[in-house]
């Protein structure tokens, strides 16, 4: 998930006390307790043995919770990991049974959306098309749509997510960025392969939203620090290229990558008429052709071509064409999320833009909340906490961070340059002749809208065919979260378990 919280523009510790003792000449008393190290402080991995049937047979398994300790070059603790695995027990070889680390994005995600939403064996149950609020409290049923049968999984809570903590030697502010959240996720992943006796197993990773990011690091990072090679690589609901999200003076990017889920949008909640598929071209081919073209004309587009393409946009969009005139073709997805239903008093939501509440300011240009993410929330925040302590038994005082502020000024580390990945999953790709990638996008998704990931593709200009051939595009008719959606949960599952079967 990208988090929505405060600054970033698009957008989801156990510490003890080592002995110091201020003056030498004086040790402490002997019946004074002796203060612990952190190492001792960290909690035993809980297991538990459970069972979960999907698609009509009975699977059993074994689940962990625990956390694993990133060091330093000098073997002291800088951060403590929390994860849950599962995997699939008895299984005789593992060599050649698959492991999956997922993990979500933010920066400031925990992994609780993947692992409650679409691949664990426990899921929410959330009521009809994944729409509408639940009545408190969410409860958890198994998940009939899991890969654990086909899949062994681990989720993943970067440093100060989830219980996820910087250690007494280390600074949370040095895993709160780019490079260093990739480096210490692998580091994990590193660790875990290690300790599970899995370096023989096929391997994958799935990032959702910033997670896609992580992941496309990750698969050269892994390949190039570890020599672990990867399997293959999901991108859920994600980007590559955040130029594709950010609209920005001089960048006309964003409002063409937009366009087909402002189309697709408006034609769930029937403001434009016609057949999806057909529009979803048409509006792909206006973003990259004449809208393209009058974008980049800017304060030089003649106002016969201005009145064209604004009487285009609102036959695509629903939106008015004064309205396009008016803000001289530039309508950004918050603006259309305010605007769609302004008749009615109604706001759509940001990652899933099926949902629609009442506005709470009618008069304001931009959408002032997201009811989909009020809709998620707390559903998500309670049954984990349930779910980790009542039914996993992992017991924790400090909060769960589902979606935090506290990562918060991430560091891009981008030397000025807004962040680009792409580059580095095809160097992974180009290294790793059996890498393959699959991209799941959503139609009503208006945080990471399908558009992003296929545009970054393209641009990469020295890409041969063959690459192409190892990436898959798959979409949904949900949001950001489509796997709320029944149909789209089972569509997931199909298209995960053909991906990991090639």
């Amino acid at each position: 998930m990208i988090c929505p919280l405060k600054s970033l523009p698009i957008v989801f510790l156990l510490i003890t006390s080592i002995p110091c003792w201020a003056d030498e000449k004086t040790p402490p008393k002997e019946d004074e307790p002796k203060k612990e190290s952190s190492e001792t402080k960290i909690q035993v991995p809980v297991v538990k043995d459970g069972k979960v049937t999907i698609a009509g047979e009975v699977v059993t398994y074994k689940s962990t919770a625990g956390k694993m300790i990133i060091r330093d070059d000098d073997g002291k603790p800088q951060a403590s990991i929390f994860y849950v695995s599962y995997e699939k027990d008895p299984v005789k070889d593992k060599s050649n049974r698959p492991v999956m680390f997922a993990f979500n994005g933010g920066p400031g995600s925990s992994s609780v959306w993947l692992h409650l939403g679409i691949l664990g064996p426990r899921r929410i149950d959330f009521p009809g098309d994944g729409t509408e609020p639940l009545t408190p409290p969410a409860r958890l049923i198994g998940n009939e749509s899991s890969i654990l049968d086909v899949c062994d999984l681990v989720f993943i809570d970067p440093v100060s997510t989830g219980y996820s903590r910087a250690e007494k030697d280390g600074k949370a502010k040095d895993f709160h960025g780019l490079d260093s959240d990739i480096a210490s996720v692998g580091d994990f992943i590193r660790l875990w392969i290690t300790q599970n006796g899995r370096w023989n197993s096929p391997k994958y990773l799935c990032g959702e939203s910033y997670g896609g990011i992580r992941a496309a690091g990750l698969s050269d990072h892994l390949q190039s620090r570890y020599g672990m090679s990867l399997n293959g690589v999901v991108l859920l609901s994600s980007l590559l290229d955040f130029r594709t999200l950010i609209p920005a003076q001089g960048s006309q990017l964003s409002y063409q990558v937009f366009l087909s889920s402002f189309a697709t949008t408006a034609l769930h909640h029937g403001k434009i008429q016609g057949n999806r598929e057909e529009l979803l071209a048409n509006a792909r081919e206006f973003a990259f052709g004449e809208y393209g073209t009058a974008l980049l004309k800017g304060r030089d587009l003649p106002t016969e071509e201005m009145t064209a393409c604004a009487t285009k946009l609102s036959e695509l969009t629903g939106i008015s064409a004064d309205i396009w005139a008016e803000k001289k073709l530039r309508v950004s997805a918050e603006e259309f999320r305010a605007e769609l239903l302004r008749d009615e008093g109604k706001v759509i939501g940001r990652f899933d833009a099926r949902v629609s509440w009442d506005a709470t300011d009618t008069s304001s240009r931009f959408a002032e909340y997201d009811p989909s993410y009020s809709l998620a929330l707390g559903a998500f925040s309670t049954t984990i906490l349930s779910y980790l302590g009542d039914e996993l038994g992992w017991k924790e005082d400090q909060p769960y961070e589902v979606l935090t502020g506290k990562v918060s000024p991430w560091s891009y580390g981008s030397d000025n340059r807004v962040v680009n990945v792409t580059g580095r999953l095809v160097e992974a790709m180009r290294d790793n002749p059996r890498l393959k990638v699959l991209v799941m996008g959503a139609h009503a998704d208006l945080a990471t809208p399908p558009e992003s990931i296929p545009y970054s593709f393209r641009q990469e200009m020295g890409l041969p065919d063959s690459f192409m051939e190892r990436i898959e595009f798959t979409e949904y008719d949900a949001g950001h979260m489509f796997y709320m959606n029944p149909p789209d949960l089972l569509k997931a599952r199909e298209d995960l378990v053909k991906f990991l079967n090639q």
